[in-house]
């Protein structure tokens, strides 16, 4: 599965259970960042070299950036890469169970708070909207959950996973 882009990315998309509600863990990331600042997503970031297993990758960016370690995650699974428009990342998404309860330790120069969305909530959320980004009109998959407004790869990411969980939610 390919999808446009020309920088591989990998993503945590961390899922635990309370009770009998789902959740999933986003970064904020910093206003003053240059690229995708004050965004909603998830943990993640470039390869540290080209071969590095993007698996890989996204647990090491989540432990950096939000301190959750490595051995803290069960992978169970991945879902289709996708690009962003105006960066050119291809993101490469992979699935997590952690525990519920877990301390956060922020990467200070990169985030700038951790959330914790109910997904159905994101369900309730949802809206498909016309977005206009850098003076180009996109339309795009939202996700409005109180002041957190989750749009662009991150929000067709959470689309693809609100599908295949569907059944369960």
């Amino acid at each position: 599965m390919d999808a446009p882009g020309s920088t591989d990315a990998g993503v945590l998309v961390p899922l635990y259970l309370d009770k009998s509600d789902l959740h999933a863990v986003f970064t904020r990331r910093r206003d003053d960042l240059r690229r995708h600042a004050g965004e909603i997503s998830f943990p993640g970031g470039r390869q540290d070299f080209p071969d590095e297993d993007l698996r890989v990758t996204a647990l090491r960016e989540a432990e950096e950036e939000i301190g959750l370690p490595r051995e803290d995650v069960e992978l169970v699974g991945a879902l289709s890469p996708t690009g962003t428009f105006v960066t050119g990342y291809r993101i490469h998404p992979f699935v997590g169970v952690i525990r519920r309860g877990h301390a956060w330790t922020l990467q200070p120069d990169e985030v700038d708070e951790v959330l914790e969305l109910s997904l159905r909530a994101l369900v309730e959320g949802y809206a498909n909207k016309r977005l206009l980004r850098r003076g180009v009109p996109i339309k795009t998959p939202t996700y409005t959950v109180g002041d957190n407004f989750v749009w662009g790869a991150t929000a067709r990411i959470v689309e693809e996973l609100l599908e295949r969980l569907r059944a369960v939610l």
